[in-house]
């Protein structure tokens, strides 16, 4: 009889371990709702300092590409401004070899004029009509000249505008780039600010918690 009561006693006391253990572990597995929002709290916590981070990369690489576009831009405009002055310059050489070719135009007709007159006068062979076919031969080769410079006036002219077109159109391009990198810089920075108040609001929701855990 008394043994048996000794094995109730055992299995009793057994039972009752595991009930205590049963419950310790249930506990660990299942924590209370002020450890939880604790959890809750520290992930939140590092969620925000990950967004902060990257949004904060994401503003550093949109002022570096502002930067840069800045730097095209400025480089883009003084090409532009490098072409106007070439064009200026290229237009004043024409107007120079237009107005050369048009005196030399003119003296070919004099030339001719004058080499009829003297044909007429003095005969073909005279040493006035071979002096004016002299004039007359110079005039043209002056006037070719001058055409030849004009040519190539008008194809630097030309080069140069289309360069300056080209300079204008990087630089609309440029300020499109500029105007876009800016606006994702001012994006990403009020992402930061939302990140930052984030963080401070979750900081203190922890803080509230631990206190209210204890």
């Amino acid at each position: 009889m008394k043994a048996e009561f000794i094995v109730r006693r055992g299995v009793l006391a057994f039972a009752f371990a595991g009930l205590l253990a049963g419950g310790a572990f249930a506990q660990s597995q299942d924590p209370t709702p002020q450890k939880q929002d604790i959890q809750n709290d520290k992930k939140d916590i590092r969620n925000d300092k990950r967004d902060l981070a990257k949004d904060r990369a994401d503003r550093n690489a949109d002022q570096r590409d502002i930067n840069h576009d800045k730097r095209d831009l400025s480089k883009d405009r003084a090409d532009r401004n490098a072409d106007q002055k070439d064009i200026n310059h290229d237009r004043t050489d024409l107007n120079k070899d237009l107005a050369d070719r048009n005196k030399d135009q003119r003296d070919i007709n004099h030339d001719k004029n004058q080499l009829a007159r003297d044909d007429k006068q003095y005969g073909a062979n005279s040493a006035q009509a071979q002096a004016d076919r002299k004039d007359l031969h110079a005039d043209r080769v002056d006037r070719n000249k001058d055409q030849k410079d004009i040519n190539h006036d008008r194809t630097d002219l030309n080069k140069d505008r289309a360069d300056r077109n080209a300079d204008q159109r990087d630089i609309n391009k440029d300020k499109k780039d500029l105007s876009k990198d800016r606006k994702d810089r001012n994006e990403d920075q009020k992402d930061i600010n939302k990140d930052k108040r984030d963080l401070h609001k979750d900081r203190k929701d922890l803080k509230q918690d631990r206190k209210g855990h204890k």
